[in-house]
């Protein structure tokens, strides 16, 4: 929200008072009060008629401090509110003539007493970000809508990152924020996925504790602010501090919940029916036969919407003019070793045999007059399920225990985005703070029912939308891009934005949804498809198998899903640090390199882990343009074992089985003897790649629940000496990547010198 009119004025319609010092205080063990009046308050009279901000210091977890400001405590609270996970902290707080002190583990909160209101935070003695005079501000807007607003300094080369899954310029600098759930495509500033949390290269990140709609300027409004405001009496928001950007992030989901570990085969290769494409258990078996005659592994098949009848959208009801026997096609198809995923989503048209149910038993969001909340968008008569009627889920969820037991394994969980803002709930939670939420609502409701069924390694959900806390329930997609390359850089963008608010997992239409692909783009973004978490081929009015698209997309399709899949010991292992430390596993460059100030802006590449470099390539010419971070050894090329010297950037052509894939020096990478299925035993056979060891390094592998099964360390003795240290694996081969040379030794269970 932006109020000001240039330096010193406001604009016509606003009332803005600023907090101007501390008047009083109060202290507590555990919490700092203090009061902060709207104007300088000189003497006892001038206490009258003035008003004044009060401010809450507290801190729910170690290095985590949360600033709560109200002008008015006496509102009553609304619901929903974000699930925290909060430790009892005892911070140390004191006091001398000219500032108040409150500490948290290494985070240091200082506050000014007399005129001129500062707030500074300090990590150890390093000073993160302050919030000068003039930035704690009551607004009323020019409906008379009261907010409550911060400003918190952005220093010189700081950079802002999050917010969500934005499609915009990965740096946030320069750019207004609004967080506000919208199906809008992946070409605008809207977002399927709105976090109110950011974090910078400055080594912290602050969570404004809202669903409701949060708007943030972030350098736009003051340049070198981000400014930030919450509709109502209240606002409270939460610094987080950390040794690097990591750090913070594992912080944040300390506080707000840690991705789940998906199942293992979810990372194999996901190919949809498309959305309004005509097929029946004809055309499905096509498709699967097709790609395992084409030698190409395929783990899930997903029926997008029109397994249902068109206009029934929800009905649960397999449509029988397509599919006359439902559980016997999916026991057939289960029977080649597929898993199972059909598209759904929370709303139920007015032809549905739902609709009267939900109607007569009151499972629907109501208008104030009492009726059923519709509209005629995407659905005729559309009714939304209140998921805050514990009667409503078990109806809802006990329509997706039927699906499961007829062979369903997973749910596309569609939308959720579209929520009114004047409905009412069952519960009595106020509608605005309710339309970002519903999304967290929904998607747990289902992943709760998948986990209840199935059990706990083998919950997933394939999500479109998210708030705060969704990050517990994997995996999500990027939603309905278009099938050209801008619209697959502003995806890959929006994913990196996404992971940095502490989601692990992450997947994208491979070729784009909307409108139709080129063979050339097909060929690239299948690439990019198959580096990333997770891999789903999917399309709107196309069918999206690799050989409508030539016999050498058919190939390439081939070539990448399998090496995705031998792969899997690594992508197992970094999903378990994933769902550990709440660090996605496609990560921005910044955040494996903050040191490399060349990395701060890149948002055309990314690591796939720790140790691999991904470069997708934009263009129909071939041209691979990255950027390699300076590290001590030369990176290599996993296909080709080409050297590349770091702190450089390089352009390159390359042909559709090849693109920059890149291992960093002195890491390990363990390779699977399988490459036609996602689960099986990653500690069996496996070929181990060590590259460029400059004086040791270690992994470990761990098995398809996530239990650690083994682990390897090599040591560099010498010059041309190794040690080697096998735990758990067996016999194995192991591949020294060094100095130019590739060397292969089998290797047995032990500690052995090459």
């Amino acid at each position: 929200m932006k109020y000001s009119d240039g330096g010193w004025l406001f604009k016509e319609g606003y009332e803005v008072k600023f907090a101007v010092h501390v008047y009083d205080a109060r202290q507590t063990k555990d919490q700092l009060t203090l009061y902060l009046p709207y104007s300088y308050v000189s003497n006892k009279g001038a206490t009258l008629d003035g008003g004044l901000l009060t401010m809450e210091v507290k801190s729910p977890r170690e290095d985590i401090v949360g600033i709560k400001l109200y002008n008015y405590k006496g509102v009553q609270a609304k619901t929903p509110e974000f699930e925290l996970f909060t430790e009892e902290i005892t911070p140390v707080i004191t006091e001398n003539e000219e500032i108040y002190t409150f500490q948290s583990g290494k985070l240091r909160v200082e506050i000014t007493k007399g005129e001129g209101l500062t707030t500074s935070f300090y990590y150890e003695d390093r000073l993160l970000t302050s919030s000068n005079p003039r930035s704690k501000a009551l607004v009323i807007d020019p409906k008379g809508k009261t907010h409550i607003s911060e400003q918190l300094n952005i220093g010189v080369g700081e950079l802002v990152y999050g917010l969500g899954e934005r499609f915009t310029h990965f740096v946030k600098n320069g750019q207004s924020v609004d967080l506000w759930n919208a199906d809008g495509g992946t070409g605008t500033e809207q977002s399927y996925k709105n976090i109110p949390f950011y974090i910078s290269n400055a080594g912290y990140g602050v969570f404004v504790n809202s669903p409701d709609r949060v708007e943030f300027e972030v350098g736009s409004e003051k340049v070198s602010k981000v400014q930030f405001s919450n509709p109502g009496q209240s606002l409270e928001y939460f610094l987080i501090a950390g040794d690097d950007m990591k750090a913070v992030i594992e912080k944040y989901t300390d506080l707000t919940g840690k991705p789940s570990l998906p199942p293992a085969w979810s990372f194999g290769l996901w190919l949809s029916t498309s959305f309004l494409t005509d097929y029946n258990e004809e055309t499905v078996n096509s498709f699967v036969d097709g790609m395992f005659e084409r030698d190409i592994p395929l783990e899930v098949f997903h029926f997008d919407c029109l397994w249902m009848k068109e206009y029934e959208w929800c009905n649960f009801i397999w449509d029988e003019r397509t599919f006359p026997e439902p559980e016997k096609m999916l026991q057939r198809l289960k029977n080649k070793g597929l898993k199972i995923c059909v598209w759904i989503n929370p709303y139920v048209g007015q032809k549905s045999p739902l609709f009267d149910v939900g109607m007569e038993n009151g499972y629907f969001l109501k208008r104030e007059n009492g009726d059923v909340w519709q509209w005629d968008k995407w659905q005729a008569g559309l009714a939304i399920v209140d998921f805050t009627n514990p009667a409503a889920v078990a109806w809802y969820t006990g329509h997706l225990k039927d699906l499961m037991a007829m062979g369903v394994d997973s749910f596309k969980t569609d939308f959720g985005e579209r929520i009114p803002t004047d409905a009412i709930y069952f519960d009595g939670s106020d509608a605005e703070k309710m339309h970002n939420y519903y999304a967290y609502l929904y998607n747990q409701i289902v992943f709760d029912t998948v986990k209840e069924v199935k059990g706990e390694r083998e919950a997933i959900v394939f999500a479109r939308s998210a708030s705060v806390g969704s990050q517990r329930l994997p995996v999500h997609w990027g939603g309905d891009s278009t099938s050209d390359y801008p619209s697959m850089a502003e995806s890959l963008r929006a994913g990196l934005s996404f992971g940095l608010g502490g989601f692990g997992y992450w997947s994208h239409d491979i070729s784009g949804f909307e409108a139709g692909a080129t063979p050339d783009l097909y060929k690239r973004w299948t690439q990019f498809g198959l580096l990333s978490s997770h891999s789903r081929y999917h399309g709107s009015w196309e069918y999206k198998v690799p050989w409508i698209y030539g016999e050498e997309a058919v190939d390439v399709a081939r070539k990448f899903t399998k090496l995705k899949l031998s792969l899997m010991p690594y992508l197992q292992a970094q999903s378990v640090y994933t769902a550990n430390k709440g660090i996605p596993m496609m990560r921005p460059m910044v955040l494996e390199f903050p040191e490399d100030e060349m990395t701060h802006s890149l948002d055309r590449q990314y690591m796939l882990g720790d140790s691999l470099l991904v470069a997708p390539i934009f263009n129909d010419t071939g041209e691979g343009s990255f950027y390699v971070p300076k590290t001590v050894g030369l990176w290599t090329d996993y296909l080709t074992d080409k050297k590349y010297l770091g702190g450089q950037w390089y352009k390159e052509n390359y042909d559709y089985f090849h693109l920059p894939l890149l291992v960093q020096p002195n890491q390990i990478i363990v390779e699977g003897s399988i490459d036609n299925q996602a689960e099986y035993d990653y500690a069996k056979n496996t070929r181990i790649h060590v590259y460029e060891l400059q004086d040791q390094a270690s992994t470990t592998v761990y098995d398809v629940a996530g239990v650690k099964a083994g682990e390897v360390t090599v040591v560099r003795t010498t010059i041309e000496s190794f040690e080697v240290t096998i735990t758990g694996l067996g016999d194995a081969t192991i591949v020294l990547h060094q100095d130019d040379q590739v060397v292969e030794k089998h290797v047995s269970e032990g500690t052995q010198t090459l």
